[in-house]
């Protein structure tokens, strides 16, 4: 892929999991809502359940609400092989959609399956080229990002080498993101991850949380719960490189944002 100059005319909706899928008077925010309102067109999402154990219900659950929000057609497009993925059918689905949904289940699914695809070389074209919004929620939301977290027990991240990390589908650089996160506790091992490379921003969401990102680092909060920001640049040490497998990391001057509904973040150059 070459390198692009223009910041990408796409927007991305990162869901930290377990989003309302139908309005009520107590939601403040309803995520899936604002998803359909920032698609450039009603007509066609594309809803991709590749990281679900049970796809073929992963994806029904989106089509009743994304049908009742306006949108005319929502299609279901299985994936379950690279064969698939690199269809003239799958490439022209994706051509015809205003928005794509890839929902949650197992993010190393979406990767080994998407990676180095026609699937995913057209989808990002769009999302650099076109107002296309591609929506992706709990492992979809971690699948967006590089480098993204595929292994670690909520408990885990207090040792080096517990948390294990790969590339993701890399529609969002330099940005971790992890989600289910005040749920499960999953600060820790972000911390971790942030230290392997402080350069590397954390983005925590809460389950019924989202960030939309617009021009390829504006972000702003949505839904009803915290978006936490881990942000490593200015830490003054750690001490991942000294320690063996194992032992307990330090990491000093981490800074630690906590955005709710409403709040705005940019991502650093």
């Amino acid at each position: 892929m070459p390198t692009r100059s223009h910041r990408p005319k796409g927007q991305l909706l990162a869901i930290g999991g377990h989003e309302q899928r139908d309005s009520t008077e107590s939601s403040a925010d309803f995520i899936l809502e604002r998803f359909v309102q920032e698609l450039p067109d009603q007509h066609t999402v594309v809803v991709i359940p590749t990281a679900a154990e049970e796809p073929e219900e992963a994806g029904r659950q989106y089509v009743g609400p994304l049908t009742k929000l306006g949108v005319k057609h929502v299609e279901i497009l299985h994936i379950q092989s690279r064969e698939q993925a690199n269809s003239a059918e799958a490439q022209e689905l994706i051509n015809r959609a205003n928005g794509v949904l890839l929902t949650g289940g197992d993010q190393l699914r979406l990767t080994a399956r998407l990676g180095g695809t026609e699937l995913l070389r057209r989808l990002t074209e769009r999302y650099h080229d076109e107002p296309l919004v591609i929506a992706g929620t709990s492992a979809g939301a971690a699948a967006l990002s590089t480098p993204m977290i595929y292994q670690g027990r909520n408990d885990a991240g207090f040792v080096k080498d517990e948390i294990h990390i790969t590339t993701g589908l890399q529609l969002l650089r330099d940005v971790a993101i992890d989600t289910h996160f005040i749920a499960r506790g999953r600060i820790v091992r972000m911390a971790q991850i942030i230290a392997t490379n402080p350069g590397c921003l954390g983005l925590g969401l809460e389950e019924d949380t989202a960030v939309l990102v617009s021009r390829g680092r504006e972000l702003e909060v949505i839904g009803n719960g915290m978006v936490v920001v881990l942000d490593g640049r200015d830490c003054t040490g750690n001490t991942l490189a000294d320690i063996q497998p194992g032992e307990v990391f330090s990491i000093r001057d981490l800074r630690v944002h906590l955005l709710a509904r409403g709040e705005r973040f940019t991502l650093p150059e």
